[in-house]
């Protein structure tokens, strides 16, 4: 989800709430402890040089149990963040406390927005020596309509 994506989502809220993959939900007492950018410029194990900008967002669980983080207010921090650290639109990454400092992307299923499980890949896998993904031609002709002799051909 891109910055804009959430901007236009809270002000329709009532409550901004947050619940991972797994259906645990972030206790509704959170803060938003950071906003910022992240820049990773690296080089993959295929000799290219890359870079990844996104927009993070830090969630905090405390003791104040009291405490709720209402969607006009979320906007205010996002709003004073683009204007004070000049944040463009780009893709959200929220990190999280489970039993390390979890990455999440953003995503909103119509009442929640969702904390998106992230996953390592290969970005050079050509490079690697990582054979490309074989198709099942068995299991793709029994899944299309076409036959032989069906004329659809």
């Amino acid at each position: 989800m891109k910055l804009s994506s959430i901007k236009e989502i809270l002000p329709a809220l009532d409550n901004a709430e947050f619940q991972l993959e797994n259906g645990a939900v972030v206790p509704e007492h959170f803060h938003v402890t950071e906003i910022g950018v992240i820049t990773k410029h690296f080089i993959d194990c295929g000799g290219a040089i890359r870079n990844e900008k996104v927009v993070n967002f830090q969630l905090w669980n405390a003791n104040d149990f009291e405490h709720r983080l209402k969607p006009t207010k979320l906007l205010n921090i996002i709003k004073l963040s683009e204007e004070k650290l000049g944040i463009e639109d780009a893709e959200i990454e929220v990190e999280y406390q489970s039993s390390t400092i979890g990455k999440y992307d953003l995503d909103f299923n119509g009442n929640h927005f969702m904390l998106k499980n992230k996953q390592t890949a290969c970005l050079a896998q050509g490079a690697c020596g990582i054979p490309p993904e074989k198709k099942n031609l068995a299991a793709l002709s029994a899944n299309n309509a076409c036959t032989p002799g069906g004329g659809c051909c």
